[in-house]
């Protein structure tokens, strides 16, 4: 651990330090590894309508994330804990998880403690545990309340029905998004992939391995024979018109991973980063991990009710701000379209992402 950090630092930047570590070790673990579909902050409302006022209340102790295991056919409610994590914070997380498994009691859930810890000497290690409890089984998911912004599973796998899933699947991706803006256009390239997203079955977790895909390795010879024929490369338009699609795409400086998404993503994540930008200028302050405590003297869990109460409001105002976002894709120059391929590398994708080993 870093000394500056472990004797210089006082305790809201801590704090701050440990949730992020908490919540991007338990998004990894769940997603990755446990094979959890996309996640949600609960205070935002939860998987069920009904429930929604009591899920929201800042003053209850409640578990961090939810979301929907596809293999299980139930929901998962997840509490992160990162820093320093022993017995007695484990234990709180526990009560968290059980103030939340009251509420969705009628339902037949699975609760999930992470642990992210990291101590002087030692090295970062991660415990997971579980529990199963029996219920009711969950809502349909084909007939979703119309006011309901609970989006469970795989967001990717709705974005031509559901708005509220094409925005969630942005924000999740945000990351990659600013990885893809702030790189050179000459880094920049497209990458052919058929445009048909149902034809990626996810066999192997939550990516299709692409070059086990049938339908990827046929376009890009037929891609590959025509521009051995002299045919230019193709523009857009024409690789839609032979079923493919291009992603965009760039390696990652430092790194041997390139990673990518499609354009539909890309310009919607662009709109949403600039909206986002905008309300945090007219809402100064209520981005609780960039703040410090308005009262030092407050207690840690006192910290936590404020903390909670202002990524509230800051979620609330950016939703009731937020404008149509326009599926398009300003570029000043077009990525060339590559069509040489390479065995050495490994690829996969999603829906709407791609990554490269």
């Amino acid at each position: 651990m870093n000394p500056v950090y472990e004797h210089g630092t006082e305790r809201t930047a801590k704090n701050a330090a440990a949730y992020r570590l908490g919540m991007t070790m338990t998004e990894w673990a769940c997603r990755s590894l446990l094979g959890l579909g996309q996640t949600e902050h609960l205070e935002l409302g939860g998987p069920i309508p009904a429930l929604r006022g009591t899920f929201k209340d800042p003053k209850r102790k409640l578990p961090d994330l939810w979301g929907w295991h596809k293999a299980d056919e139930m929901y998962w409610l997840i509490e992160a804990k990162g820093g320093s994590v022993g017995v007695g914070t484990l234990r709180k997380g526990w009560a968290q998880l059980e103030s939340g498994s009251k509420i969705l009691s009628p339902f037949a859930h699975r609760t999930v403690l992470v642990g992210a810890s990291v101590r002087p000497g030692d090295d970062l290690f991660l415990t997971i545990d579980h529990n199963l409890r029996p219920g009711e089984p969950p809502l349909p998911l084909s007939e979703p309340d119309a006011d309901d912004e609970a989006t469970p599973g795989n967001l990717e796998d709705r974005l031509g029905s559901d708005d509220d899933a094409l925005i969630g699947a942005a924000r999740a991706q945000m990351l990659v998004h600013l990885a893809l803006r702030s790189a050179p256009s000459s880094q920049l390239r497209t990458v052919p992939v058929p445009a048909n997203r149902t034809s990626r079955h996810r066999r192997y977790g939550l990516t299709t391995p692409l070059e086990k895909d049938d339908h990827t390795f046929a376009m890009r010879a037929a891609l590959r024979g025509a521009a051995l024929h002299g045919e230019p490369r193709p523009r857009r338009a024409q690789l839609r018109s032979w079923g493919g699609d291009d992603f965009l795409a760039c390696r990652i400086p430092g790194t041997e991973v390139q990673l990518g998404m499609s354009r539909k993503l890309f310009a919607v994540c662009a709109h949403l980063h600039d909206e986002d930008l905008a309300i945090a200028r007219r809402t100064p302050g209520l981005r609780a991990e960039d703040q410090p405590a308005l009262n030092q003297r407050l207690s840690d869990e006192a910290q936590e009710v404020q903390r909670l109460t202002q990524r509230r409001i800051f979620r609330e105002q950016r939703e009731e701000m937020r404008p149509l976002l326009r599926d398009l894709l300003h570029r000043p120059e077009e990525p060339e379209l590559d069509l040489e391929g390479n065995e050495d590398l490994l690829e996969a994708a999603t829906p709407e992402t791609y990554l490269v080993l």
